[in-house]
């Protein structure tokens, strides 16, 4: 392992294939956690480190970063923010303001303490990749998830701004927007759709991966879409 990544989200049910990839592709992962529970996703594998960290707070943010940027021998060259949020509870004009900005909150706040808290990293490694989450409604919007939608093209504005801000010193950044992803959790919560067509974590995990690597290199900027046919 000569490289580190830092994979937020790593415990979801995208993230535990996105760590898997990362791992099996030789890579030191750096995962935070938040609740007990979340460790039994991820069993213990060599190159895998655990932290515990609230990704909403700076200085807990800074810890985090302090231990995937800290092996000497492995320098941190990717961040994958996979934390966010969804909510649809309706039109605009039914939804309280405070349900709005939660969204922003959600889809936002981690993916910028964690992109501030690397990327100073990623230019002393001598560069490196930021891969953000957004989502297909940020580009085809659905009604009755306005605060959802928004916050997610603002993603996808950040992963611009960060890609123009640090083109120079070798930092790339880009988004991945998927439809419906084949994870336990979107199953339980729609037991009665046709999953046939929902996108597999494993094939979005490899999309991030490429990302990440020296093949991606001239990649910068982009909002790749990982539909499938969902």
């Amino acid at each position: 392992m000569d490289r580190s990544a830092l994979i937020t989200g790593g415990t979801g049910g995208l993230g535990t294939a996105v760590v898997e990839r990362f791992l099996t592709d030789g890579w030191r992962v750096v995962v935070p956690w938040v609740a007990e529970k979340e460790l039994q996703r991820l069993p213990e594998r060599e190159g895998l480190e655990l932290v515990r960290a609230d990704l909403f707070d700076l200085q807990s943010v800074a810890e985090a970063v302090a231990l995937a940027a800290g092996e000497e021998r492995a320098p941190l060259r990717a961040m994958v923010n996979l934390v966010g949020g969804f909510s649809a509870p309706g039109r605009v004009h039914e939804t309280p303001i405070e349900e709005f900005e939660t969204q922003f909150r959600l889809n936002l706040r981690p993916a910028y303490l964690c992109a501030q808290a690397c990327v100073p990293h990623l230019i002393d490694a001598g560069g490196g990749s930021v891969v953000c989450v957004s989502t297909r409604a940020a580009v085809r919007p659905f009604a009755g998830a306005a605060g959802y939608i928004a916050s997610k093209r603002a993603v996808i504005a950040f992963v611009e701004a960060l890609a123009v801000e640090y083109r120079d010193e070798g930092v790339r950044a880009n988004a991945v927007l998927p439809s419906v992803i084949d994870t336990p959790g979107n199953r339980a919560s729609q037991p009665d759709a046709d999953t046939s067509k929902w996108v597999p974590p494993a094939e979005i995990a490899a999309v991030i991966a490429f990302l990440c690597s020296d093949d991606a290199a001239p990649t910068s900027g982009a909002s790749v879409p990982v539909y499938g046919r969902a």
